[in-house]
């Protein structure tokens, strides 16, 4: 899974937090302050998304709606794998260890890595 470039993660991101959107709406919420229209680059993205299996186009409303066809967690998932790839050989304990180690990880969430790998040994 390649890293979506900045334009298409905003509107990934944009479709997560609120679901399923129009391309107008995705327009008025990216672009609000634009001095020039950009429903040409609105619907440019949103065909790479659905070209990459990132959105799924329904067309049953009468206009065109777009939703994500992954989580944000899934996507974030898939990145991480990516990185760890690319800089440990795939293995994600040397980039905890080293968020753990320079306090980057707050409490709580050493807490949840703590119980997810108790409940991993079960």
């Amino acid at each position: 899974m390649l890293p979506l470039p900045n334009a298409e993660l905003a509107v990934m991101e944009l479709l997560w937090r609120k679901g399923r959107l129009t391309s107008r709406d995705i327009m008025d919420e990216l672009y609000r302050d634009a001095t020039k229209p950009q429903h040409g680059t609105v619907q440019r993205l949103l065909q790479r998304l659905e070209d990459k299996g990132y959105v799924a186009r329904d067309r049953d409303l009468g206009v065109n709606a777009f939703a994500p066809t992954l989580s944000r967690e899934s996507y974030a998932t898939g990145q991480l794998e990516v990185l760890a790839e690319r800089l440990t050989g795939g293995s994600l304990a040397p980039m905890l260890t080293r968020l753990v180690e320079h306090n980057k990880l707050p409490r709580t969430e050493i807490e949840r890595l703590r119980r997810i790998l108790e409940d991993h040994d079960e």
